[in-house]
């Protein structure tokens, strides 16, 4: 059983229970640095929301923005021209006071195309940073940007000190990281763990808060621990605090423990996908990529793998997701006859091994994926669904810390990661505009029509003008079938029941954002 054999072995290396002063924390997976200007990636997102700030943050009902840094903002009537007026009262971790020149700072980083930075698309496409006052700052666009201040509040837009960067250099986000937020970057230990101390001049929490800082514990102790049936044991025996990673497997007997507290964040959008990169030979074909798409069962895989802790994804865009176009749900159809004659037409010819091959090559493409436990177990079941109509998926799972890289290689056919998103907006402009080639957009998705739809809607001065582009963009993403939509994931937090005020949030899959109201 996991608790006996597990979690004796376990105690050995993990850290005694909280105390009064301690919160510990359980993840699965590592990053690869923590400079939220520099990645997409999940696991930085949700340890940067803690120590860096954003100029507005995100309610707990996932669509409107509240001040935070920016105590308040004006918007010019053309959308081009927000005023913010910021607080006064903030310091960094370092002591050093914010001021307007940190924005203004920040987003240019973020724009330096030496950054690199793949979601420097969310700030906007900025003409101009002015601060008429040291807590004014004007920031103007080339266009109207109809989702600025939601994608304000993400990660990616967190407020920089240049001192921490220029000092750190090239390990900034490694060996240290300076900010406004609750917590403060103390030390890492890659896939191991990452610890953050208490900012005690900390006071400007966000609305949604009852407690506005600081925080209620000296240090947060976040342990990496990518094991399953050890995050499991760990809960289960009291060595941990929380944990949004809890797998998914064993939700129901979270539920059932009576030391466990499982609270699922409400409204939440994560879609776990396989994506195409389209200008590889094998899977350019449009038919190719549909077969693969319709010839798996998805309530099979929601209830066999992931235990009813997720929902059959048969659409990119949640039903629920501000802007979802209904008209998507009717056109992905799984019937694997249909998907046999699909690869027929397309001249992939069934072998005598029953894998398919055309022109001496077989129809066997690389998928690579992070070595988590729903990628995993999802990628081996489509393999064997697969099978049945002549495709052999070679499955290549990476760590999360080297996962990325591999990613950026460009070496395979098929990813996979399960993404989190605010709106069908936020997602069709994450993945699906050329200039976002070749990350995120690793389809090396480049089409005009797209690329047009999806700045029409992001300009647009209206809700309706919006929804209407964004419906068109993904009515074209699902006819050309660049995913394979698979499943909407629950997020759970699970937390020791004598842990109080944690209630989970959903932005980027990060429950605990700045946990200001957890206490013992």
């Amino acid at each position: 059983m996991i608790r006996t054999a597990l979690t004796a072995a376990f105690a050995l290396t993990i850290a005694a229970p909280a105390s009064a002063q301690t919160l510990m924390m359980m993840k699965g997976i590592d990053a690869p640095h923590y400079d939220g200007h520099r990645t997409t990636w999940g696991p930085t997102s949700d340890i940067v929301n803690m120590f860096q700030d954003t100029l507005v943050a995100l309610d707990w009902d996932g669509r409107t923005p509240v001040p935070y840094l920016a105590k308040s903002w004006d918007i010019s009537e053309d959308g081009r021209i927000y005023t913010f007026k910021l607080r006064d009262d903030v310091t960094f971790c370092s002591g050093k006071k914010f001021t307007a020149a940190d924005v203004i700072y920040s987003f240019k980083r973020l724009k330096d195309p030496a950054i690199k930075g793949p979601y420097a698309w969310r700030a906007g496409n900025i003409k101009e940073l002015r601060a008429p006052d040291p807590y004014i700052v004007q920031y103007e666009l080339e266009e109207p940007y109809s989702d600025l201040l939601l994608q304000l509040t993400m990660f990616t837009n967190s407020i920089h000190n240049k001192d921490s960067v220029e000092a750190l250099g090239k390990d900034y986000g490694i060996k240290g990281i300076d900010g406004t937020g609750p917590w403060c970057f103390d030390h890492w230990q890659p896939r191991t763990e990452i610890v953050l101390k208490r900012h005690d001049a900390y006071k400007w929490g966000p609305s949604m808060y009852k407690n506005k800082g600081p925080v209620k514990f000296e240090k947060l102790v976040i342990k990496i621990v990518p094991e399953d049936s050890s995050r499991v044991a760990a809960m289960m025996s009291g060595q941990f605090d929380i944990t949004h990673q809890f797998p998914s497997q064993f939700i129901s007997q979270a539920r059932a423990a009576p030391m466990l507290t499982v609270t699922e964040a409400k409204p939440n959008f994560q879609l776990l996908y396989f994506g195409f990169k389209t200008t590889r030979p094998m899977v350019s074909d449009r038919r190719v990529r549909e077969a693969m798409s319709i010839a798996i069962n998805r309530a099979e895989i929601a209830k066999g793998i992931l235990l009813g802790n997720a929902t059959p994804a048969l659409t990119v865009v949640d039903k629920d997701a501000l802007d979802h176009d209904p008209k998507t749900a009717g056109l992905v159809k799984e019937d694997i006859e249909r998907a046999r004659q699909l690869l027929e037409e397309a001249g992939w010819k069934v072998g005598a091994d029953g894998i398919r091959a055309k022109d001496g090559e077989k129809l066997a493409p690389k998928v690579y994926f992070t070595a988590n436990a729903n990628s995993a177990r999802c990628a081996e079941a489509i393999q064997g669904y697969l099978r049945k109509i002549g495709v052999d998926w070679r499955l290549h799972p990476w760590d999360s810390t080297i996962s990325p890289v591999k990613m950026a290689e460009q070496d395979y056919e098929i990813w996979s990661v399960t993404v989190p998103y605010l709106s069908a907006g936020d997602l069709m402009n994450i993945y699906f505009d050329s200039r976002n080639i070749p990350t995120p957009n690793r389809m090396n998705w480049k089409d005009a029509e797209t690329d047009e739809w999806l700045k029409q809607g992001r300009s647009a001065l209206t809700e309706s003008d919006r929804a209407k582009y964004y419906a068109m963009v993904q009515q074209k993403v699902m006819k050309e079938h660049l995913w394979i939509p698979v499943l909407n994931i629950n997020m759970d937090q699970v937390a020791n029941k004598k842990i109080k005020g944690a209630r989970p949030h959903m932005i980027y899959q990060n429950t605990f954002y700045k946990g200001l109201d957890v206490s013992l």
